[in-house]
């Protein structure tokens, strides 16, 4: 058998290895009372670890998206407090769609409170609030090694500040927000996940992350029958995209768990492949 030939084949079980281990992962979430993951695409899991199996360096995009308040940002922080215990400097960074709104300071002064604001007709649930051909960019930079400056947007006065927070080129790097998964951005992603929770638990979440905001009685009212609306047409029909959908109901405890498990499985049988080349 030629070196080749051995190599295609080691390869080749190292993928089968790899996708029994994250099947069986799988396999004990579903018996949780909250299992993180809901649906699967079986195909693309095969392919993701064929990928990572033959260019173990290669950087993946993993958008993470769902309704607001939704629990897409609980996700990816317990994600990624996984994710640091690996020890790794390069193995993940985040994109956050929140940084990327656009600045609407002065159509806050001008309105003088967020319920004129959005009496006035202003959203911040539509992709135009969002500067995503930016956002687009510094993920394609950082996909191609190149460190960025994303912005920072501060939800209480709308003012958005440029170049303020520096972001390194990673293995990982996890793109979380609304529109994620919408046509503007879509083609950059590697990996596409959607965190379905039900509407009940959403508006509650939602009313108490707004007032943490700001935005309490008529306001609120006014800005959640946009953000409902909004998804209905923005947020709901990208569930259809994605390669995974998750539990907006899991717990951060266990989120955290689970990654560790996968991280790990992952790590184990690529430390094969080392002796293998």
């Amino acid at each position: 058998m030629s070196n080749k030939i051995r190599l295609d084949n080691d390869k080749t079980s190292l993928v089968f290895q790899i996708v029994n281990s994250l099947n069986q992962i799988l396999k004990e979430d579903q018996n949780q009372k909250q299992p993180l993951f809901l649906s699967i695409n079986e195909q693309f899991l095969l392919k993701l670890v064929t990928g990572i199996v033959n260019k173990p360096q290669k950087s993946y995009i993993i958008g993470i998206t769902g309704e607001s308040a939704s629990g897409k940002t609980t996700l990816v922080d317990n994600a990624s407090k996984a994710l640091l215990k690996d020890g790794r400097n390069n193995l993940f960074t985040t994109i956050r769609c929140d940084d990327y709104y656009v600045d609407a300071s002065d159509e806050l002064k001008r309105a003088g409170s967020y319920e004129n604001l959005f009496i006035n007709g202003y959203s911040f649930d539509t992709p135009e609030a969002i500067n995503l051909a930016l956002m687009k960019a510094h993920l394609t930079s950082l996909k191609c090694g190149c460190s960025i400056k994303s912005p920072e947007y501060n939800f209480v006065t709308c003012e958005s500040i440029p170049d303020k927070i520096e972001k390194n080129p990673s293995l990982i790097i996890l793109n979380e927000g609304l529109f994620v998964l919408s046509p503007e951005i879509i083609d950059v992603d590697d990996i596409k996940i959607y965190v379905f929770t039900p509407y009940s638990v959403i508006r509650e979440r939602w009313y108490a992350r707004a007032a943490t905001r700001g935005k309490t009685g008529n306001a609120a009212d006014l800005q959640f029958e946009n953000v409902n609306s909004a998804a209905q047409i923005y947020i709901r029909p990208t569930m259809q995209h994605a390669d995974i959908v998750v539990n907006g109901l899991t717990t951060a405890v266990y989120i955290e768990e689970i990654t560790e498990k996968i991280l790990s499985a992952v790590n184990n049988i690529l430390k094969i492949k080392k002796g293998i080349e």
